[in-house]
Order: C-alpha cells, then structure tokens, then sequence
C-alpha cells in the first residue's frame, strides 16, 4: 500500500465504497473502517499500519489546505 487510491482500494475489496462529498469526513470514516476491519481480525498489523498512516497523512493535509484557504 501506497497512496489513498491503494485504501480505497482495500476498503473496495471489503465491500466499503465512503463518499460523502466532504474529503475530511471521507477520511474519517475510512480509518474508523480500517480500525474495523483490523479489529475483526480481517487485517494483518502491517496493512492496519500503513492504511492508519496513508489516510493520517492524507487527513495533515486536507486540514492544513483548509486553513490555508480560511
């Protein structure tokens, strides 16, 4: 896993499509579903690592491009 798109992808696999319109939220629910997953023993620790990590990374940089825009 790499990127956003690999997350989305992960959580597609699992039958997760999150789309709400707003990326902070979006971001939100996927590492809620991501935690779900891990805690359902669907996800190895290395795939819950770097997904929490992708979507934290993705999470810095939205809030930061929201206060730059304020």
């Amino acid at each position: 896993m790499k990127n956003l798109y690999d997350v989305q992808k992960l959580l597609l696999k699992y039958g997760t499509v999150i789309y709400i319109g707003d990326r902070l939220s979006d971001l939100e629910l996927m590492e809620e579903e991501i935690r779900e997953l891990f805690h359902s023993h669907l996800l190895d620790a290395q795939d819950f690592k770097m997904a929490q990590l992708i979507v934290r990374q993705a999470m810095q940089l939205e809030i930061e491009k929201r206060k730059r825009n304020e």
